[in-house]
């Protein structure tokens, strides 16, 4: 493999880490990371955040040495935040700032002085990086409540850069980014300072490494080059690897077939030496010769056969090694029985509507804050999306009410065509069907207008300005960002059967393994799992379930796909014949599943066709 040629900053010699539980995360792991940028890329489970998290000192390594020339800087997966804590500590300024305004306000304490030092232009500094982020500098001084999931990701990571860290380590940074706020991360990656380790599945960010390093099977190999060339790199080396292989299969059949040859002339001849001797050709004395002269012959031709056989056998478990056998996903969507231009749901406003059909494929797009996942949650029944959200769990705050603007979503609005509806009471997992509105308040479905719901105005429902949700099925699949609707008490086998009753638990066995969810671990509790173990679970359990969705829907389902995984879930879904509707910043996943429609939602609610 080419490898990178600049200086190391991280350097790894057989770092070793287990879990409490026993469980290996990395064993005996030797690399290194140069000095620029570098995405980090491998399968779910093959140890890249447990890597970063020892390298940031967040964790200690069981075994080996792990050095780093500076300090590191870390942005985790989850960014987990204090909704009371200021913006300037995030930005990592917090400190600094608070001190410089004590000065400015007549405090003489010493202590703020030394706190300052030279920072005096800590201020101008924290406002040019906000902006380098697309952030409005009247951000410093509101607390991380008031920020979207986006904005807290891009002002943690700009704090980064304005710290100038010498060494920053990011997880997955796109995964709460709308695709105005990914431009920006990339612009920033593109002028970063300093060493920088990218664990991401977002393919476009890891086309802007310098190399592209790849945990596999507890090794770490690094490439000199983008995630692109890497990629055709290793599947030039594969395809290399398996002629090998066949070439290295054939050598050991024809070892295998001349030494059988070789033994059945040996046989022949000694046949011969016996039936010359029983008849009395030759002497005793000569045949005698002959008979030990043979039986010297035979040994060196067996032990040159059966040398060349074990040499061929050698280059066959080599080259075997050189192909990677991994498990994959192997996702097979069972038909669901869609004719074709079968109406599956209908999303549309005040001036036009938008069906969806089988099989078509719709990609919902838009900025974080305009309301996707909420009018995907409305559309299924699964809640009234009232009340105002928390940015204390960045994970899943990027489509939250939190991030609404202050506009019709937020407004009672009581025109007669403004209406948000299910006309079904089978959706999923046992939704109940409801007429619901977007807010804080919902409405029985008692009434099909507004004069029919209560009369005062905070009880009356608040209905989604000019949009109307309809669902055509009650066969309909839902995938949310974040996997919470298992019960954790029981089993994966329990979770995965109560969407498919009637189907034999044998049967539902061999299923589970085709997402390599096999023998113990079938029978284990949900809580139990980690995080890539418990998305595979909610995965088999909507696509097992029975009778197959004729629409599934998923909310950024990428963000916890590797990118193996990817490409099983595109060619599953290339053979499925319902309809599928999907939530993705992805670019990319989107282009490869086949979007027929795309719809984007803006900020003030409306959907326009792109």
């Amino acid at each position: 493999m080419p490898a990178h040629t600049s200086t190391p900053s991280v350097v790894l010699d057989r770092v070793s880490f287990a879990w409490p539980d026993g469980t290996i995360a990395l064993d005996r792991v030797t690399g290194s990371f140069g000095a620029g940028r570098t995405g980090l890329v491998g399968r779910n489970g093959s140890g890249k955040s447990t890597l970063l998290r020892l390298i940031a000192g967040e964790l200690t390594p069981d075994g080996g040495q792990l050095g780093r020339t500076a300090d590191a800087a870390y942005l985790p997966q989850r960014l987990t935040l204090d909704i009371h804590r200021p913006v300037a500590d995030l930005l990592g300024v917090g400190t600094v700032l608070r001190a410089l305004r004590a000065i400015e306000s007549g405090d003489p304490d010493p202590n703020h002085f030394d706190v300052v030092g030279s920072d005096w232009d800590v201020e101008a500094r924290a406002h040019a990086a906000l902006a380098e982020a697309g952030l409005s500098p009247s951000m410093l001084g509101r607390t991380v409540g008031g920020l979207s999931g986006g904005e807290a990701v891009l002002t943690a990571i700009a704090g980064i850069r304005l710290r100038g860290a010498p060494i920053a380590l990011l997880d997955e940074p796109t995964n709460n980014l709308d695709r105005e706020a990914r431009a920006r991360l990339h612009d920033m990656v593109r002028s970063w300072r300093g060493a920088l380790v990218v664990v991401s599945h977002d393919i476009a960010l890891l086309e802007l490494m310098d190399d592209t390093a790849e945990l596999y099977d507890h090794e770490l190999a690094t490439f000199g080059g983008s995630y692109s060339e890497w990629r055709a790199w290793l599947d030039a080396e594969q395809d290399a690897a398996r002629q090998s292989e066949r070439a290295a299969a054939q050598a050991v059949r024809r070892e295998k077939r001349e030494r059988i040859a070789a033994e059945t002339t040996l046989s022949h001849r000694a046949a011969m030496g016996r039936k010359a001797q029983m008849e009395k050709r030759v002497p005793g004395i000569v045949a005698g010769g002959r008979k030990m002269a043979a039986q010297v012959s035979a040994g060196k031709l067996r032990g040159e056969k059966a040398d060349r056989e074990a040499a061929a056998r050698a280059a066959l478990d080599a080259a075997e090694r050189r192909v990677r056998d991994d498990d994959t996903v192997k996702i097979d969507l069972p038909d669901p029985g869609v004719p074709a231009g079968r109406r599956i749901a209908t999303i549309g406003d005040g001036e036009r509507s938008w069906i969806i059909q089988g099989p078509e494929r719709v990609a919902l797009i838009g900025p974080n804050g305009a309301g996707k996942t909420t009018l995907l949650e409305v559309l299924l029944g699964r809640g009234t999306g009232g009340g105002r959200g928390r940015a204390d769990d960045v994970e899943k705050s990027g489509d939250s009410p939190s991030d609404w603007p202050a506009t019709a979503l937020e407004r009672p609005i009581l025109l007669d065509s403004r209406r948000t509806e299910l006309h079904t009471d089978r959706v999923g997992s046992g939704l109940a069907a409801a007429a619901v509105g977007i807010g804080a308040y919902a409405v029985e479905k008692s009434g099909d207008s507004p004069s029919d719901g209560p009369a005062t105005a905070l009880e009356r429902p608040i209905l989604l300005d000019s949009r109307r949700l309809e669902l055509h099925t009650d066969r309909v699949g839902y995938l949310p960002q974040r996997v919470d609707g298992l019960d954790e008490t029981a089993s994966v086998l329990e979770n995965v059967r109560a969407a498919a009753p009637a189907v034999p638990v044998p049967e539902l066995r061999n299923r589970l393994a085709r997402f390599l969810i096999r023998g113990a671990a079938v029978d284990r509790p949900v809580s139990t799992l980690s995080g890539g173990e418990r998305f595979r679970v909610a995965l088999a359990r909507l696509l097992l379930a029975d009778p197959p969705p004729q629409l599934l829907v998923f909310d950024e389902p990428t963000n916890n796909l590797d990118l193996d995984t990817v490409g099983q879930f595109v060619d599953a879904l290339a053979a499925y014949r319902g309809a599928v509707l999907v939530v993705s910043h992805d670019d990319a996943f989107l282009e490869r599943i086949g979007v027929s429609l795309t719809l984007e939602l803006g900020r003030d609610g409306t959907l326009t066709e792109r």
